[in-house]
């Protein structure tokens, strides 16, 4: 069994499942929409893992491709970023406005995606390292293209959202747990995207790494921000943080 084509994104799927757990308790307890959009997006982030250790471990199958392109490739940071816009964006029309037409373009995507011609030789031979996941299995036009509207946008408002409480909390020199929460949430947020880049550049197991790495980022990221700490008098008054 290889480590980083089977058990980095099994691994990824496990603490990602975990952590999606988490924050959907929380939802329940606390029912900020932000928690039940970022527990979706780790839920998709689960699945994705799942099917790259699927594939490397038993090979092509068009439903995992299909399962995997839609929900580790082009969903999850869209959603994963709408929690955050949900928790930033004071104007809650705005932030109704925009998860509207993610819930659009996400039906339209898995429309596309389950619709597509695909070519399963581009996946053996001559790809990466021949054991990843791609998106070029797609033949048929237009779909490809969809993903990186999803992912810039979710990894602007994820990214950002993250460097800017971490910076209002540093600022403000309060909640330092918040701050050092947020900023793993954004490097953990970024790594993925490093490792696609590295993959593309053909350097053997980077997007798996990059992914399982993430993953734990975030989670740890998470459990920083909102570990309960006594706090100053002054911090009543703290903004948001992005893991809240």
């Amino acid at each position: 069994m290889n480590v980083f084509t089977t058990v980095l994104p099994f691994l990824s799927s496990a603490v990602s499942l975990i952590f999606a757990l988490l924050v959907l308790r929380r939802f329940g307890r606390k029912r900020g929409a932000h928690h039940l959009l970022w527990g979706i997006g780790m839920l998709f982030y689960a699945i994705g893992g799942f099917c790259e250790g699927y594939y490397g471990a038993l090979g092509w199958n068009p439903l995992i491709f299909r399962l995997w392109y839609l929900f580790g490739a082009m969903l999850v940071a869209a959603w994963l970023g709408q929690g955050t816009a949900y928790l930033l964006i004071r104007r809650r029309g705005v932030a109704h406005a925009l998860m509207a037409l993610l819930l659009l373009g996400s039906i339209y995507g898995a429309v596309r995606v389950f619709g597509a011609e695909l070519d399963p030789a581009l996946m053996s031979g001559g790809l990466h390292t021949a054991s990843e996941l791609s998106g070029r299995a797609i033949v048929t036009p237009g779909v490809r293209t969809l993903t990186p509207f999803f992912n810039l946008y979710g990894t602007v408002l994820l990214v950002g959202g993250a460097a800017y409480s971490a910076w209002l909390f540093w600022r403000k020199r309060v909640l330092l747990h918040r701050t050092i929460g947020n900023v793993l949430i954004a490097i953990g947020a970024l790594l993925p995207a490093f490792g696609g880049t590295f993959s593309r550049l053909g350097i053997p197991g980077a997007l798996y790494i990059s992914e399982f790495l993430g993953a734990v980022l975030l989670f740890a990221g998470f459990l920083r921000a909102t570990t309960p700490l006594p706090q100053p008098a002054e911090a009543a008054s703290a903004p948001q943080t992005a893991a809240s």
